[in-house]
């Protein structure tokens, strides 16, 4: 406690020496300074070791050379400790004189050496005293002359020298008030100029009268003409304003450019840019709402001025069906108008911009300004084209269209699709929002509209007579008007090039590939100066030509076949009954030949239902992609419909079902359009079935009762049967024709269905001639009459005969018979060659069929006995081939190599049997016992080997 008091005192008593103020400075006679400093009298007299001088600096702490306070002797003190020892304590003390004396001494050695500079600086100082004394004396003198002069002068010359000052002023104020009157009449002028439109004339005046009045502001009464003349510039602008709305609605070139000029006067360009995004978006709104009103007043027909408060969604509900489609015209139209006025606007800065920056020179703002004004532009396409999006999109979906026609539906997709096409070319939008409403309600309507169609179809065939209608020989699907739109294909800007020649009409070619009118921008500069792409009208009135009056005019164009000709055909044949077998081939073939000569398509009224329904399905395909896939799939649904009934009508007989009539193509096709498409017929008694398993299913369809397909007389309705199978044929073909335009519409990832449709229905049509006509051909003749001729012939004969056995004419005379039928059906409707080869194969094949059975039917054969079976096969083939004209005979190998079987040797036989399994048990046992060469144990064999063959055919 005793150090610390002592260190307290020492502080104290410091502090106090620190507050006695230095004693004050005596004058100082500069004159003194002219010599050596009088510092010098302060030199030590000692002389001290530089090297030990600058060891004390070094060793001084560095708390004496801080720039902050430092108390140092605060800090003196700290350093002493708790028990103090006087000799260190000296010791210190001698240490701190020693530094103090040598930091004065390097102290007073730094002013002796500045001591030269600072007396050369005072003398200068004195020097500038003695100046500063002269100039003012010469100002004294100035001022006591010029005080003489103005006493001087009289008082007239100084008052004439006012009145001239005066004169000038007054001179210089009649030219202000000149100035200040015109800028007060320059308002007229200024709305003469507004009204007139010279908006660039108004703008330069006010803003010189601007300019000018700023001049002579110093004047009270230019300060309200200053406010005037603002006000005057805001009603300009205002002006400019509502004229640069104008041209969002109806683009002039003149106008516009003249308010762009205005506004670049004003150095307003960009706020002029900005302004007329505005009035792009009100124009959009504004019109839209005016429309929709309009038609919804003029429905209403109560006069509510209520609908004028209303929103535009709720506008949009209350459009009644009638007068949708004429509103969504109107209205694509007026916006329509809103992006061609845009797009004018984009195209008038890209060849003005240029041309003013260039006229410019190099400067920095004005490109900046220019810039700023194309980004906007840009911007502002996608922006507007949201908002025609929206307001379409709104509107479409505002009103419930499952009522529509499909030809009203249609031409809604066409107006919608093609205002997407103007979006795309407008900003190269994909339109995904509008797109995807309108694909939702479009596969709605659809599949209402498609069971409609479907459950029609249906109704059509069951009350189909399947009796021809008479088109013209060179009938197309194109000469329909539902597939008028595929004559345009290679003309539309809207269709890629996707029909070749088979697709055109006749008299019409189709362009080369690539060739396409319009390019980059097809409805802006198609449309760019009057119209709109919403002016194009549906064909209404244009008709079809597609019938003849009946197909015995369509010959082919000229030849000598004419409608009198199956008359005489047949009065050939009458007379030839008893002629030579000459004139029989000339009969058939003139037959043939008239076959050859037709080429008149056989189609039906329900064949042509089901083609125009598919042209109204590709309508809205076209119009409508995204769901193309959707209505390929109920495309199919209707060629699938039409097949299955043509089979299930005319090739479903029991006794057709069998491998010969039915390909397992063909059967497995059936099989799934039954399962997938066909819906059960409820059994009494049974369970019901869940109604969500049948919903899409359509119920089988029953054969006319006009329909007669028992009657010998008329073939078993062969000429019914030829009319449904060809006209499936001719509706294949048809579907063969649109395949391009499917598979360029359908999404990738699905033109494996397409394929598959194409190969396992379309394809199938002509495969469903063979049960369709092998049901005639098995009643037609009447094999069982035939063998019973045979099991009547004694086939042991001894001896070598000379004559043929009469179950061959019975046979040949049943089949001429079916040859007069077959002209007599022709004479009605035209047998195509390939049914009438076709019919013939069957006939033939089980002609033949029936002889080996008959040959099988043999108890007891002797080899004189096969051959009259060679004779009598000869015979038949020899008559034959003068009444058909098929070669080679179908299955002639199959008779010859039964009765060469007969010479076949024992080791042969075992072979023979396995190599030819197209016979029947019956017939390869009836072989084996009637062979008389071969031993019984051989005879064992072999029928063991053909009751093994059975075994597995089972």
């Amino acid at each position: 406690m005793a150090v610390m008091d002592i260190k307290r005192k020492f502080q104290n008593l410091l502090r106090k020496q620190e507050s006695v103020p230095s004693p004050v400075e005596e004058d100082i006679n500069h004159d003194l300074f002219t010599g050596e400093p009088a510092i010098a009298k302060y030199k030590h007299s000692h002389v001290v070791n530089p090297h030990e001088e600058q060891e004390v600096l070094e060793n001084i702490e560095e708390v004496y050379f801080n720039n902050r306070h430092v108390d140092t002797s605060e800090y003196e003190l700290q350093k002493v400790p708790e028990n103090p020892d006087l000799d260190q304590i000296d010791r210190d003390r001698q240490k701190l004189r020693k530094q103090l004396q040598v930091v004065s001494k390097k102290v007073s050695d730094l002013v002796l050496q500045n001591h030269p500079a600072y007396a050369t600086e005072l003398q200068r100082v004195m020097e500038l005293q003695k100046t500063l004394q002269l100039a003012s004396i010469i100002c004294a003198n100035g001022r006591r002359q010029l005080s003489g002069a103005r006493k001087s002068f009289t008082t007239a010359s100084l008052k004439m020298l006012a009145n001239y000052r005066k004169r000038q002023q007054l001179i210089g104020l009649l030219k202000s008030l000149r100035t200040i009157k015109t800028l007060q009449r320059t308002d007229l002028r200024l709305r003469e100029m507004m009204e007139e439109e010279d908006y660039c004339s108004a703008i330069q005046l006010c803003l010189e009268c601007q300019k000018a009045a700023s001049t002579f502001k110093h004047f009270t009464c230019i300060s309200e003409l200053s406010s005037k003349l603002q006000d005057t510039l805001e009603m300009i602008e205002e002006q400019l304003d509502v004229a640069l709305s104008k041209t969002c609605s109806h683009f002039d070139v003149v106008h516009y450019e003249k308010v762009q000029i205005a506004y670049r006067l004003l150095d307003k360009t960009q706020t002029a840019m900005d302004q007329l995004h505005m009035h792009f978006t009100s124009a959009i709104h504004s019109t839209a709402f005016q429309i929709v009103l309009g038609y919804v007043e003029l429905c209403s027909g109560t006069g509510d001025s209520n609908f004028q408060k209303r929103s535009y969604v709720d506008l949009c509900k209350n459009i009644t069906q009638e007068s949708f489609k004429p509103c969504l015209v109107d209205l694509c139209k007026a916006l329509w108008e809103v992006m061609k006025s845009y797009h004018k606007t984009i195209l008038w800065h890209e060849s003005h911009d240029e041309e003013f920056i260039r006229e410019s020179g190099v400067d920095v703002d004005i490109s900046l300004k220019m810039k700023y004004i194309r980004q906007k532009l840009d911007h502002g396409l996608t922006r507007i084209w949201h908002d025609v999006q929206q307001k379409v999109k709104i509107y479409i979906l505002g009103t419930d269209m499952a009522n529509f026609k499909l030809e009203d539906f249609i031409r809604v997709l066409d107006l919608v699709n093609r205002l997407i096409e103007i979006g795309e070319e407008f900003c190269g939008s994909k339109s995904e929002g509008l797109q995807d409403s309108l694909k939702q309600q479009s596969l709605n309507y659809f599949k209402n509209h498609h069971r409609y169609r479907m459950d029609e179809l249906g109704m059509f065939l069951e009350n189909e007579g399947w009796e021809i209608c008479p088109v013209k020989s060179n009938f197309t699907l194109l000469q329909l008007l539902e597939f008028r739109f595929m004559k345009s294909w290679t003309r539309s800007p809207t269709t890629n090039s996707l029909v070749n020649s088979q697709y055109v009409a006749e008299g019409e070619e189709s362009l080369p590939n690539g060739d396409h009118r319009g390019g980059g921008e097809r409805y802006f500069d198609q449309y760019k100066d009057e119209g709109s792409p919403f002016d194009v009208q549906p064909d209404e009135e244009e008709n079809e030509d597609v019938f003849s009056g009946s197909w015995d005019d369509e010959d082919g164009g000229g030849s000598d076949t004419d409608s009198d000709e199956p008359d005489e055909l047949k009065q050939d044949y009458i007379d030839e009954l008893t002629g030579e077998a000459q004139s029989n081939r000339q009969f058939r073939r003139r037959i043939s030949r008239n076959k050859n000569q037709r080429h008149i398509p056989i189609v039906t009224n329900t064949t042509l239902n089901v083609l125009r329904v598919i042209g109204k399905y590709m309508q809205m395909m076209t119009v409508l992609k995204p769901i193309a896939f959707d209505v390929i799939n109920c495309m199919s649904q209707l060629f699938e419909y039409y097949l299955y009934t043509v089979h299930i009508f005319f090739g479903a007989d029991t006794w057709v079902m069998n491998e010969r009539s039915l390909n397992n193509r063909l059967h497995l096709t059936l099989q799934r359009i039954r399962n997938n498409l066909i819906a059960e017929t409820p059994v009494p008694g049974a369970p019901p079935t869940d109604p969500e398993n049948g919903r899409d299913k359509i119920p089988q369809p029953h054969l006319s009762p006009i329909v007669d397909l028992s009657g010998s007389g008329r073939l078993f309705g062969l000429a019914e049967r030829v009319v449904a199978a060809e006209s499936l044929v001719f509706l294949a073909s048809q579907m063969e024709l649109l395949y391009p335009h499917l598979e360029a519409m359908i999404p990738g990832n699905k033109k494996v269905f397409l394929q598959q449709f194409f190969s396992q229905t379309v394809k199938m049509a002509a495969e469903l001639r063979k049960p369709v006509y092998w049901t005639v051909s098995v009643q037609a003749v009447d094999y069982d009459n035939i063998l019973h001729h045979m099991s009547g012939v004694k086939w042991d004969v001894k001896d070598i005969m000379s004559q043929h056995n009469s179950y061959v004419d019975v046979m040949l005379k049943s089949l001429e018979q079916l040859s007069v039928r077959l002209v007599d059906i022709n004479r009605r409707v035209p047998i195509p060659k390939v049914v009438y080869d076709l019919i013939w194969e069957h006939c033939v094949r089980l002609s033949n069929r029936t002889i080996v059975e008959g040959y099988a039917g043999a108890k007891k054969c002797s080899n004189e006995g096969r051959a009259l079976m060679q004779l009598d096969f000869q015979q038949f083939l020899s008559k034959l081939e003068t009444i058909v004209d098929l070669r080679p005979i179908p299955e002639r190998e199959y008779v010859e190599a039964y009765i060469k079987a007969y010479y076949l040797p024992e080791s042969q036989m075992d072979s023979w049997i396995l190599e030819h399994k197209e016979y029947s048990n019956k017939q390869l046992l009836s072989l084996i016992n009637s062979v008389d060469h071969i031993n019984k144990k051989a005879r064992q064999r072999l029928i063991a080997t053909v009751e093994d063959m059975d075994r597995q055919r089972r």
